[in-house]
């Protein structure tokens, strides 16, 4: 398994683009109550994939540099956010953002930092941020209240995609995320979810790096098994797929 970040994504833009859900409302406000986010705060949102935090701080009027590493998902924020004031994509890693010193009040990743290493980007982030700044990880988490669907649809990856586990383990995982706080944070839980169709489904599974791509022996298997579940569990033509949204918050620069 390569945990390569700039390679784990290829071929899975479009799909992450289209089927990866938002973050509720409660995340954006929880950032302009505790983060400093407001009209014309500068942020850097480190791994920021397609951009969908991105348009989430652009729509709260902040200025927000997209720091990726991964080309096809970086031109996929491009092409969908390049026309917007604020938005600025770098070409960059947590570890390196190329951003100037003290130059952001804010930092965030999204559904990322499980892929950062931790003392490397705490450095960075404390070289980027002013004095005082704050930074958030968030992370879209399958819900702890297991329903019917999902507990099928877990029961799929742990048959069909081996990396599950290992990808799994490494989100919101507590030495990393004190590592790069240099302390416990804060923490908030919102419930979030998703409402789709067969190929909303399809898509939102293709989308994680670790789900079997077509050509490998186990593709088609997890699709049927995708579609018997979705037939078990749909109504009126949908499923819904539950989230917890961990939001884990504070000032790493401050003891």
């Amino acid at each position: 398994m390569t945990l390569d970040p700039t390679r784990r994504f290829a071929g899975r833009a479009v799909h992450y683009r289209r089927y990866r859900p938002g973050y509720p409302a409660e995340v954006i406000q929880l950032l302009r109550e505790r983060c400093g986010l407001r009209p014309g705060a500068m942020v850097a949102d480190l791994g920021a994939g397609t951009g969908i935090m991105t348009a989430q701080l652009l729509d709260a009027g902040a200025r927000v540099w997209a720091v990726e590493p991964n080309e096809e998902m970086r031109e996929a924020a491009e092409r969908q956010l390049g026309g917007r004031a604020g938005f600025t994509s770098v070409a960059g890693s947590a570890q390196d953002t190329t951003l100037g010193t003290h130059s952001v009040s804010l930092v965030t990743a999204s559904q990322a930092f499980h892929w950062f290493d931790p003392a490397r980007s705490r450095t960075e982030a404390l070289r980027v941020l002013v004095p005082g700044g704050w930074a958030a990880l968030v992370w879209n988490e399958h819900s702890s209240a297991r329903t019917p669907f999902l507990a099928d649809y877990e029961a799929l990856l742990h048959r069909y995609a081996p990396e599950y586990d290992a990808v799994r383990k490494r989100r919101a995982h507590g030495p990393a995320i004190r590592t790069f706080f240099g302390r416990e944070p804060e923490r908030a839980v919102f419930a979030n979810r998703q409402v789709l169709d067969f190929e909303g489904l399809k898509g939102r599974a293709m989308s994680s790096s670790y789900v079997p791509e077509p050509g490998d022996p186990a593709h088609e298997p997890l699709l049927a098994g995708l579609r018997a579940a979705f037939e078990r569990h749909e109504r009126e033509g949908r499923v819904t797929f539950p989230y917890e949204t961990l939001v884990f918050f504070g000032q790493p620069g401050v003891s």
